[in-house]
C-alpha cells in the first residue's frame, strides 16, 4: 500500500456570520464525511496552518460576542493541553511536551479552570 496515495478526502466548511461592523456573530463548522456535512454552531475557533512552500505558519483566531471570559480560559486551557499531546506525538519530545503540559496546567490554576493545589 502507498502510504503517499489519497485514498480518501473530506471537506472541512467554516462559516463565519460577521455583523456590519465585521465582527464575528454566528461560526459554523462541519465536515463532509461527519453528520452528513452538516453545519454545527460553536462560539470561537483557532486555525493554524503550516505554509508548505513558504515555511510559515498562517493563523485564523474568531470567537463570538457571545463568547465569556471563562468560556475562552477553558478554550485556551485545552487548547494548550492538547497542543503539548500534539507536540509529543508528532516529535517523540517528551520532554518539551511535559514542560509544555505543565504550562498548560499552571495557565489552567491562574484562570481557576482546575482547582489550585
Amino acid at each position: 500500500m502507498d502510504h503517499n496515495e489519497i485514498t480518501k478526502s473530506s471537506d472541512i466548511t467554516l462559516r463565519v456570520g460577521l455583523n456590519a461592523e465585521n465582527v464575528p456573530i454566528k461560526i459554523e463548522w462541519g465536515a463532509s464525511d461527519r453528520n452528513n456535512g452538516l453545519l454545527e454552531e460553536c462560539k470561537a475557533m483557532a486555525v493554524a496552518l503550516f505554509d508548505k512552500e513558504h515555511r510559515d505558519t498562517l493563523r485564523i483566531d474568531l470567537w463570538t460576542k457571545e463568547m465569556q471570559v471563562i468560556e475562552m480560559d477553558r478554550f485556551m486551557y485545552q487548547t494548550l493541553k492538547s497542543l503539548s499531546q500534539t507536540y509529543l506525538k508528532a516529535t517523540q519530545n517528551k520532554e518539551l511536551a511535559e514542560e509544555m503540559a505543565r504550562f498548560a496546567h499552571f495557565f489552567g490554576q491562574k484562570t481557576e479552570i482546575i482547582p489550585a493545589e
